[in-house]
């Protein structure tokens, strides 16, 4: 019996031990290449074993001085959020070729040719990422057009935890 408890002890010893040493399964990131988050992550990155999830907020048409890019302009306002996107999963060790999952949110649908244009200068257009187009009443900023949310799954390198 007293075996049995000092058996258990140990591996309970060992357990926390090794529950310290891991990885946690999610970080945050937020990159210096894109505007400053306020009261949010740009992506929140999730530990799959062989590869990583990357959840990556809304994107827009900010630069990295905070700053929106093409006023009134659809196209250059899409060219942006790619940017910042490519940027946030670059950081995150992946490419544009790792994006599964792009969400848009458009003040005006009609503008979706100007958008894919954008995109199609990103993405491997042969197999592009699922998609979905919702077209909104307002966005968080009056002189904001677009939003562009994405999910990347990124392998990770041999070597890499």
């Amino acid at each position: 019996m007293i075996k049995l408890l000092f058996s258990s002890g140990l591996w309970l010893l060992a357990t926390a031990a090794a529950a310290q040493t891991r990885p946690a399964p999610v970080t945050f990131l937020n990159p210096a290449t894109v505007a400053p988050a306020k009261g949010y992550s740009h992506a929140a990155q999730v530990d799959l074993g062989p590869s990583t999830m990357l959840i990556i907020s809304g994107q827009v048409a900010l630069d990295a001085q905070d700053v929106v890019v093409g006023p009134g302009n659809m196209g250059k306002q899409a060219e942006q959020a790619f940017a910042n996107l490519k940027a946030i999963v670059e950081a995150a060790g992946g490419t544009m070729r790792d994006v599964v999952k792009l969400s848009y949110f458009l003040l005006d649908v009609s503008q979706l040719p100007a958008v894919r244009t954008a995109r199609d200068r990103y993405i491997n257009t042969a197999t592009p990422p699922a998609s979905t187009a919702v077209q909104v009443s307002k966005l968080f900023r009056e002189d904001l057009l677009i939003e562009i949310e994405a999910t990347a799954i990124i392998p990770k390198k041999p070597g890499s935890r």
